[in-house]
């Protein structure tokens, strides 16, 4: 194992920027850079034995800088979406800025993935720390946080991300990670024919295009929203379905089975048959946010590829959406001092 640091570039302001590269022992990596905690590549190989780089984004970092998709982001303090962008902890209303709809959306417009972390490079040398104090009152949420980023790259070409932070006041914590997936290699064309299964009997239906959930968690039997067995992303979406017009196709909160505070289990699995790529999804979370990249358009990317809708998806670990006002929902408030931690995994492997 090893970590090695290079320049990747630099941002608009002229501030270079460093890119961190983790390699095992077969050869399979990672690289990520402190501009936002970003993802940039996961490099794995294909059943001929050949690297594949199976998420999207940029080769210039100037380009995070605007990165309308979030190709590859820690979200933070909240992922997902807060309706009216406002909610209320211990009596007091917090306001946060509206960038989607009536909605806050990812804590944005300047959320973490538009923030300089520092970097720490542990000894084992199969990982890289991305650590920040985010200010009381930064986006418009409590507390000073504390927070750091784990990437770490296992011999068995596991990407294991590992959350923490502790904050001064009560605050919300719900962080994630925003990488597009395609399994065929990034700029490959759509995913629609890659092969999905989410561990979840239940997802939360939206009440209308502004993706706020109803409050309910709805059986996924019989509905197109069903993924408990192996199917193609593109078999149903589709479909004449009030839900997957709403949101253009798949994005939507699966409650996930077998949830227990603490417990890392697999909670979704996909598949391509052209490179043979497979990559299980282990999370403690309760929820994942399914996107299937619907409004992906045009985005120059890297290696000189032009992504498009549905060129990559997303599976976002998480507690609901606007859980933070939902009774019911799996809450995201962290209280003073107390340590907030959360763990994801994507395992890739040749089947």
């Amino acid at each position: 194992m090893s970590v090695a640091v290079r320049k990747f570039g630099n941002l608009s302001t002229g501030e270079g920027i460093s890119i961190y590269h983790i390699e095992n022992s077969s050869g399979a990596y990672i690289e990520a850079i402190p501009y936002g905690a970003i993802l940039v590549k996961v490099c794995v190989p294909d059943r001929n034995n050949e690297l594949k780089d199976v998420v999207l984004g940029y080769d210039d970092p100037a380009q995070y800088e605007v990165n309308g998709c979030f190709f590859g982001a820690t979200i933070g303090r909240n992922g997902n979406r807060i309706a009216n962008a406002a909610f209320t902890i211990g009596g007091k209303e917090y306001h946060l800025a509206v960038n989607e709809n009536c909605n806050n959306l990812h804590s944005g417009p300047n959320g973490f993935e538009k923030k300089m972390w520092d970097v720490t490079v542990p000894e084992e040398g199969n990982s890289v720390v991305f650590s920040r104090v985010s200010p009381d009152g930064e986006n418009g949420f409590p507390g000073e946080f504390c927070v750091s980023v784990t990437y770490t790259l296992t011999d068995d070409n596991t990407l294991c991300i590992h959350y923490e932070g502790t904050s001064d006041q009560d605050t919300v914590a719900n962080l994630t990670n925003h990488s597009y997936f395609n399994l065929h290699g990034e700029g490959c064309g759509k995913v629609t024919d890659q092969i999905l299964r989410i561990n979840a009997s239940c997802y939360t239906p939206v009440c209308d295009s502004a993706a706020i959930p109803t409050g309910e968690a709805a059986k996924t039997a019989g509905t197109p929203m069903d993924f408990t067995e192996f199917k193609p992303i593109g078999r149903d979406i589709g479909l004449d379905f009030d839900q997957l017009k709403y949101t253009g196709g798949f994005d939507h909160n699966y409650v996930t089975d077998d949830y227990a505070p603490g417990k890392v289990r697999v909670i979704a699995e996909a598949y391509s048959e052209k490179t043979g790529i497979a990559m299980e999804v282990s999370s403690d979370l309760p929820c994942v946010q399914f996107y299937a990249g619907n409004a992906i358009g045009e985005e120059k990317g890297k290696n000189g590829h032009v992504y498009r809708s549905r060129d990559g998806f997303c599976l976002e670990t998480q507690t609901e959406p606007n859980s933070v006002n939902q009774e019911g929902f799996h809450s995201p408030v962290i209280s003073a001092g107390e340590k907030y931690q959360s763990t994801t995994a994507y395992r890739f492997f040749v089947k």
